[in-house]
């Protein structure tokens, strides 16, 4: 019996680094899109023909339309959540969407939106490069965390060196393991901390993560009421499902750190990233991009040991005090980890947010949660369909 007990316990932990891979790996379709899209960019004149058109270009800045910022390196993503946006939105030909992508996928993310349209929305893509505001000068913290080595060696080494199986769970490797994930080492992910500085003539954006899908009209969101706050985020600490609606701060950050410790409060309420509205105006009168900079500097300095999951945590330090909660049913999460989702739910939230390791674009995605996102697929797309991503 302890053999066996042993054996199951082996496979499971087998299982989650397996999944972890799948998850971090990208599929052959996508890598597809991306590479049949760059090669379009250079060889179809209407692919590379600019976006918006130039008698358009003053809407990218104009505030009496609703500016929308998707950052992603992932296309089939990001036109899941521009289309289901559109889609959903009852004025679309009063929306703007601000693509940002990194140098690689610039061309083919360029390449889809000039070959699809989204009419009556505009939609500008932009790559990293072509900010003059992301400079090394500006950015010189997210330069280190990309090339110091013990964070390299920490998302790209080798995830079960130094792990002891024996004293852990299932469940704390499985966390520990969607912890490591490469992405959190990207700029695209730091991306959102300077959106005051690359959008400086917009007052009011909503972000959304290429993960998402939008069920709902969100202009209702520019009506919401932030009370002089920055960020109008969905709290993570009080809700029916008790698996995703129960992180407080103890869930992110080392409390054994005396820092942590001497400057944060463990029962405090975590929000999510994902969908979120920011008024621009009030965050520039504030120092939350110097804040979120100086942690990331002490947890470099400390080796990762105040906090190891991604963006949120230095998020929630700097945006202490900027935040404004707003009504759950605008955001919903969990679909890329949660099993046993409400279906009911699913379908009455505004935006549904596959955070986890399960994107539905994926293999390990769950079956009866991936039609909520497939349904914005066009997959009688040429591209689509000649990579071979399949319904």
């Amino acid at each position: 019996m302890e053999k066996y007990e042993r054996e199951i316990r082996e496979a499971k932990f087998a299982e989650l680094m397996n999944k972890h891979f799948a998850a971090s790996a990208i599929p052959k379709g996508i890598h597809c899109l991306s590479l049949r899209l760059t090669d379009e960019y250079s060889s179809n004149a209407h692919a590379r023909r600019q976006l918006p058109s130039p008698e358009l270009l003053p809407l990218l800045s104009n505030n009496s339309y609703y500016h929308f910022v998707v950052s992603t390196d992932n296309i089939l993503a990001a036109s899941v959540v521009v289309t289901s946006a559109v889609q959903s939105f009852l004025k679309p030909e009063k929306m703007v969407f601000h693509v940002i992508t990194d140098k690689k996928t610039y061309a083919g993310m360029h390449s889809w939106f000039a070959l699809n349209p989204v009419s009556p929305a505009i939609v500008d893509v932009k790559g990293v490069h072509q900010f003059d505001w992301l400079t090394r000068e500006n950015v010189p913290v997210l330069e280190a965390v990309e090339n110091h080595n013990v964070i390299r060696n920490y998302y790209h080494g080798n995830h079960i060196a130094g792990a002891n199986l024996s004293e852990t769970t299932p469940r704390t490797f499985a966390s520990k393991l969607q912890a490591r994930s490469p992405k959190y080492i990207s700029l695209l992910n730091h991306l959102r901390i300077y959106l005051p500085e690359l959008f400086p003539s917009l007052d009011k954006v909503v972000f959304l993560d290429d993960d998402v899908v939008v069920q709902r009209d969100l202009s209702l969101l520019w009506e919401v009421d932030l009370g002089g706050k920055v960020n109008g985020a969905v709290e993570t600490c009080k809700g029916e499902d008790e698996w995703v609606m129960s992180k407080r701060f103890r869930n992110y950050f080392n409390f054994s750190h005396p820092l942590i410790a001497k400057n944060l409060n463990p029962d405090e309420c975590a929000w999510a990233y994902g969908m979120n509205i920011f008024d621009l105006g009030a965050w520039r009168k504030t120092n939350i991009r110097d804040t979120y900079h100086a942690w990331l500097k002490e947890n470099l300095k400390s080796n990762l040991t105040m906090w190891k999951l991604g963006t949120l945590p230095p998020a929630l330090i700097a945006f202490k005090g900027h935040v404004q909660a707003i009504d759950p049913s605008w955001h919903m999460l969990g679909l890329g980890y949660q099993n046993k989702t409400n279906i009911e739910s699913v379908k009455r939230a505004a935006v549904i947010h596959y955070n986890g390791q399960s994107k539905p674009w994926l293999q390990i995605g769950f079956e009866h949660l991936r039609p909520f996102w497939t349904k914005y697929v066009n997959y009688s797309n040429d591209f689509i369909r000649n990579c071979h991503i399949l319904e």
